[in-house]
């Protein structure tokens, strides 16, 4: 280990990095150092012992503005990802002795090349090259350091550390908005940029979204009619740039991130690992930030036109995560229905508007609120408005599946009272059966919207009757 470490350039003594003859030796030497600490708990006590966080972090800071470098500080950050991912003393060494939150951001600010135009905005070009395979995969690394040090900081107690997630937040919707060498490569650089954003504490994350500058206002205001009729790749431009501003606002991340939700759900596999990330940090930010929310309901949740299908069928974002409410991953499926829910502003009538009464059953009875009303959370009181087309049929919408039905032919309409009396005893008494070998509990409604078995539910009524009845 002592050996490596001096081939590595992890000693204190080494201080600087200037022989390029050596950069393979060193490349090489913090290879055998991620194999050898990954694969030995003695290695791990080792570097416990040999304090070598601070050898790596010493080492990250003498080629942090080097370019040229980049298999050096990608084989460093990953050697600090194992140490971290291992030892979770080593975290709260990095985040707090070391400064690892500041070195590590500053680490992704050089891999992404970034300029700033505010305290919290840089420059985005959109018609730049890609990030080459190096500076991803550096990227990456970087990204996964940060992840293990920042994992327990939901609460920011202090002014400087909300100033740092903020800078942080800043670089990650940097991040969002370019691509690496390919579209998979690209994909796991977002991936990544969504996991550490689930870790910014959310009053933070309001630096995801900015208020657009003179010149895109400029841009914004440009309508499609007054381009010429030949120009269609200039209108399919506005248009696209219009779609991603909402109030003034910016929100190319957020559109981003959305785009990457359908992705993962359309994968139609491994939803708890990849799609629920991205899921619970869109829910977060929709409950914290009003502009996001309305942005979100706008493109997920917007006006119901066409009421003829169920929720679930089709191929919009809505459908998409209606289908999620009544997957067998209960994680999946509480938190799909927690993002529709928090875009209805936690309104029951709203939701069922959107979902029906069928798919929602879950999370209404998880939440108290099977007899209706809304969530804790305050919203604000504008109202949505619903369209001419949803008005005219929604009184002849099914509340339990969502969508408009013909109207069915009543079986009991051509029955005698003594076949509609037969049936009627005979479902009791399959009912009774059924509870009786107890493969069946019958349940009610408690005055709080929770469900409790039916005779614990009538006698909670019958108190409250005798309590407000009258008496002389």
């Amino acid at each position: 280990m002592q050996i490596l470490l001096r081939l590595a350039k992890l000693n204190e003594s080494d201080d600087s990095l200037e022989k390029v003859s050596e950069f393979p030796v060193i490349v090489e030497s913090l290879k055998c150092l991620c194999n050898i600490v990954f694969n030995s708990q003695m290695a791990q006590q080792l570097s416990l012992e040999l304090n070598l966080a601070a050898k790596l972090c010493n080492l990250l800071r003498k080629c942090k503005d080097r370019k040229f470098i980049n298999d050096i500080k990608c084989f460093d950050l990953r050697l600090l990802f194992l140490l971290s991912l291992l030892h979770t003393d080593i975290r709260s060494q990095l985040r707090y002795e070391l400064q690892g939150l500041p070195l590590l951001t500053q680490i992704l600010e050089s891999a992404f090349s970034i300029k700033w135009t505010d305290e919290y905005e840089s420059a985005i070009d959109h018609n730049g090259p890609p990030l080459s395979p190096q500076e991803t995969d550096c990227a990456i690394e970087a990204l996964k350091a940060l992840f293990n040090v920042t994992v327990d900081s939901w609460k920011v107690h202090k002014e400087s550390d909300s100033h740092q997630f903020r800078v942080m937040a800043a670089v990650l919707r940097h991040c969002l908005l370019i691509v690496g060498p390919t579209e998979d490569k690209t994909e796991e650089l977002h991936s990544n940029a969504v996991n550490l954003l689930s870790n910014v504490p959310v009053s933070c994350l309001d630096v995801l979204i900015c208020p657009l500058t003179h010149e895109e206002t400029a841009q914004e205001a440009t309508t499609l009619d007054e381009l010429p009729s030949d120009k269609t790749a200039e209108k399919e431009t506005v248009l696209k740039k219009n779609t991603m501003v909402y109030n003034g606002m910016n929100m190319e991340a957020i559109h981003v991130l959305l785009s990457f939700m359908e992705k993962r759900i359309d994968k139609g596999s491994s939803y708890r690992e990849g799609l629920t990330p991205v899921l619970s940090l869109l829910t977060e930010c929709s409950r914290a930030h009003r502009n996001i929310r309305k942005f979100l309901k706008d493109q997920v949740l917007p006006p119901l036109r066409d009421v003829t299908n169920r929720p679930e069928v089709g191929s919009t974002v809505r459908n998409k995560l209606v289908r999620l409410m009544t997957h067998v991953d209960l994680g999946v499926k509480q938190i799909a229905a927690e993002f529709l829910f928090v875009l209805c502003k936690e309104r029951v009538d709203s939701l069922l508007k959107y979902t029906g009464y069928g798919n929602a059953a879950g999370l209404l009875a998880a939440r108290g609120l099977l007899a209706g009303g809304r969530g804790d959370n305050w919203y604000s009181e504008d109202e949505d408005t619903d369209t001419e087309e949803y008005k005219n049929a929604k009184p002849n919408i099914n509340l339990i599946t969502g969508h408009l039905e013909e109207p069915m032919p009543n079986p009991i309409d051509e029955m005698t009272e003594e076949q509609k009396e037969y049936e009627a005893m005979k479902l009791v008494n399959m009912l009774d059966k059924l509870s009786r070998e107890e493969l069946l509990k019958p349940m009610g409604l408690k005055p709080d919207g929770t469900i409790t078995p039916l005779e614990e539910a009538l006698n909670q009524y019958s108190v409250i009757e005798e309590t407000s009845s009258d008496t002389d």
